[in-house]
């Protein structure tokens, strides 16, 4: 069975960042590390452990995978890229599908002005 809302406990914090800066492309950790950090104005911070375990747990789950150099000739041989798979940009859709859905309860109580 594939990871829906409805069926699926919350992504890690770092997971989700990681896969929202690879949704746009293919990034080495340092990129992936900037991208997370602009993108939250500095509120997550991924230090070099979480992010490369991180990205060791998405690659064992097949959500995201690394690039060969070889696919790359203008590559930097020492900075080695990542990217979503279908499966991983599958579990980001459901993951910002089910925040969306939290976010969409919360608006409608009366303390937030909703019904």
């Amino acid at each position: 069975m594939g990871r829906t809302p409805e069926n699926s406990p919350a992504l890690k914090p770092a997971w989700f960042h990681i896969l929202v800066a690879l949704a746009d492309g293919a990034r080495h950790g340092k990129a992936i590390r900037r991208d997370v950090d602009e993108r939250t104005d500095g509120a997550v911070r991924l230090y070099p452990a979480t992010l490369y375990g991180s990205i060791r747990e998405l690659r064992e789950r097949g959500w995201i995978e690394a690039l060969d150099a070889e696919d790359d000739p203008d590559a930097d041989q020492r900075r080695r890229e990542y990217r979503l798979t279908p499966a991983g940009r599958d579990a980001l859709k459901s993951e910002v599908a089910r925040l969306q859905g939290i976010l969409d309860s919360a608006r409608a109580t009366r303390a937030l002005g909703g019904a």
